[in-house]
Formats: structure tokens, sequence, C-alpha cells
């Protein structure tokens, strides 16, 4: 049987804090969910304003032009 968090008498999810690994408690309760804390939050807020995660993405040949499509070949 699937127990969902929001049924009356579950017990609330444990799940695996993003940054840290630890447990964390995936309720509303937990104000930094799916963190486990403040610090974890601002750990991942801090890595994307760093541009840590990014989508890796070859880089356009030097000799091909980019941008105004009447200038492509």
């Amino acid at each position: 049987m699937n127990q969902n968090a929001s049924e009356p008498g579950s017990a609330p999810r444990q799940v695996k804090c993003p940054t840290c690994g630890g447990p964390s408690l995936y309720s509303p309760a937990n104000r930094f969910r799916p963190f486990c804390s403040e610090r974890c939050k601002m750990i991942d807020l801090g890595a994307w304003g760093n541009e840590d995660f990014r989508v890796p993405a070859e880089a356009p040949p030097e000799d091909n032009i980019y941008g105004d499509p009447k200038l492509e070949p």
C-alpha cells in the first residue's frame, strides 16, 4: 500500500537532503524542505548563484558564423 504524507495517521516521509545527504523531513512542518536545514538551503542557493549547476554543452566551432541567419550558409 502506498502511503501519502497527507493521509491522516501516516508518518511523515523522510528524504535525503540534496545538499548534505542527511535525513530530511518532507512535510509542511519542515519549512526548508526538501533540505534538512536553512544552512543546506542557502548552500544550494549559493551554488545556483555561482552557476555551479549547468548543463554541459559543446562549444560551437570557431570558424562558423552564428547569430544572423542570413550570414549562415
